[in-house]
């Protein structure tokens, strides 16, 4: 059946992640008379990548993740990309805070809780790699309460079950630091498409949007299926986000921007080990990680988490990397071979030849029997059984591969907006750190989509997010006073939660 009258509308959201949820509530907070349509080809919001299940759920922050702060060659430690990414969490923090202030989402238990965040390394020269992050960091605002040990005892009280039954003689370290979160950005993506749902955006979910064309007007007309009814729909507006995750860039090539152009993906997937011993969930308090092994990728570093699914303590130890040509999980085994086009296959054969590291990773990971990943849990937990795990399936991730300074198909681990000149159109690409980062990434889209807005916007962009525009680092006693208000109105002021 087809529908051709034209429906017309200000701002539409492909895709009914955690990214279109921050940036509709965003625009409903700074521009509440616009209309806004969001189009979902799953049956919910927050189904894909926000889901809870297939994501790992920190609170990026760098306060553990060994791979954003590299050793530079003279041994010293580059802790830059781990400040940026700190800063753009506490941006996260303050507009949720703002939303939850103001009644606009309720029970922050519901997607955020505290949990120490750790790194944990074995062998004199991890030690020292360690030891060193740990005096970079522990110096600065951003990471104060930064603590490090190699006391064996010290480190049975942070973490009994990674220690306990541990024979190796192999020196171990680990730095801690209580400011952690875990972050259910299922629960959170759901609670902010609740709170859009009240203020009268339209949510249309079971719609797959099938291409995007400009109209002679200049407006984008989005050619819509309605997968219950059947019908063809064909909606335009001013401005169109695509925010679906792995569906993201097939999307960006309908719309032949110049932008969209020399850009691949490669999609990876992932799997979770998950306790099904209470018991033992109940003798780890902390998101642990590791270092990655040389040669593995960053988004392989392997972590024993504490989680909060369903008001429920969870562990989960990870991730395992896979391989499917899917885009999304519930995507099509053709993703792959579709998005490859004139424009982009040599950019994409380039990197094919520069990752064979990654090649290699990734087919050693998906021949892994239960057993081998057994050994790797044990490197953690090193008296774990099998019986005790289940193996979930976690998201797709499809990583950017475009050319840069670098060369050619070089591929990109970051999140990353591509927009029209005119700012009209703007899709999000990339995986790690993501959802975390989400409202940094999406005021960025406000800057280069509607620049002739954000004069108008800044007031009310401060009073969401105090530190919009300026350094925390700079502002040290803002950073405090950020940190503390954020942490009182999150319910993450106690240190220990006990949790059943």
């Amino acid at each position: 059946m087809m529908s051709n009258m034209q429906k017309k509308t200000d701002v539409i959201l492909i895709g009914a992640g955690v990214m279109s949820a921050t940036l509709g509530s965003l625009l409903k907070e700074l521009a509440p008379e616009w209309e806004i349509k969001v189009f979902e080809k799953l049956a919910n919001a927050g189904e894909e990548s926000s889901n809870e299940w297939n994501n790992a759920g920190t609170g990026h922050a760098a306060l553990c993740e060994l791979n954003y702060t590299s050793e530079k060659p003279d041994g010293s430690i580059d802790i830059g990309k781990a400040i940026n990414i700190n800063e753009q969490f506490q941006i996260s923090r303050q507009f949720w805070s703002h939303l939850v202030q103001r009644n606009l989402i309720r029970n922050p238990q519901d997607f955020i809780m505290p949990i120490p965040h750790m790194s944990l390394v074995q062998g004199e020269e991890n030690i020292v790699f360690l030891k060193k992050r740990f005096e970079a960091l522990s110096n600065n605002p951003l990471f104060q309460g930064m603590e490090f040990s190699e006391d064996p005892e010290k480190l049975k009280e942070w973490i009994p079950l990674i220690m306990e039954g541990r024979t190796s003689d192999e020196p171990i370290a680990a730095t801690k630091i209580d400011d952690g979160t875990d972050v259910n950005f299922g629960a959170l993506t759901r609670l902010l498409f609740d709170h859009l749902k009240s203020n009268h955006v339209e949510i249309h979910y079971n719609h797959s949007v099938k291409d995007l064309k400009r109209t002679s007007e200049g407006l984008w007309e989005v050619k819509v299926h309605d997968l219950e009814s059947g019908e063809i729909e064909h909606h335009t507006a001013k401005f169109v986000f695509i925010g679906c995750g792995g569906g993201s860039l097939p999307l960006l090539q309908k719309t032949g921007i110049p932008e969209s152009k020399h850009i691949g993906g490669f999609p990876v997937s992932g799997l979770f080990m998950v306790c099904n011993n209470q018991e033992l969930v109940e003798q780890h308090h902390g998101k642990v990680y590791g270092k990655a092994k040389v040669g593995a990728p960053p988004m392989s570093v392997p972590h024993l988490d504490t989680r909060f699914i369903d008001n429920k303590k969870a562990l989960l130890f990870g991730p395992f990397a896979g391989f499917t040509p899917k885009f999304l999980k519930t995507g099509s085994n053709f993703d792959l071979i579709g998005s490859l086009k004139p424009d982009n296959v040599i950019t994409m054969l380039s990197a094919g030849v520069k990752e064979m590291a990654l090649t290699k990773y990734l087919i050693q990971q998906v021949m892994l029997s239960n057993e081998k990943r057994l050994e790797e849990l044990r490197e953690f937990i090193p008296t774990a059984k099998l019986e005790d795990w289940d193996i979930v399936v976690a998201g797709q991730r499809v990583q950017v591969i475009k050319d840069t300074e670098a060369g050619k198909g070089t591929l990109q681990f970051g999140t990353e907006v591509v927009s029209s000149t005119d700012g009209s159109v703007a899709a999000l690409l990339g995986a790690s750190p993501g959802a975390s980062t989400a409202v940094h990434v999406m005021l960025e889209v406000l800057e280069k989509c509607f620049p002739e807005y954000m004069f108008e916007w800044e007031a009310k962009i401060k009073e969401m997010i105090p530190s919009f525009g300026l350094s925390l680092l700079d502002n040290p006693a803002l950073l405090q006073d950020i940190q503390a208000s954020t942490a009182k109105t999150l319910g993450l002021g106690e240190k220990e939660l006990v949790y059943s």
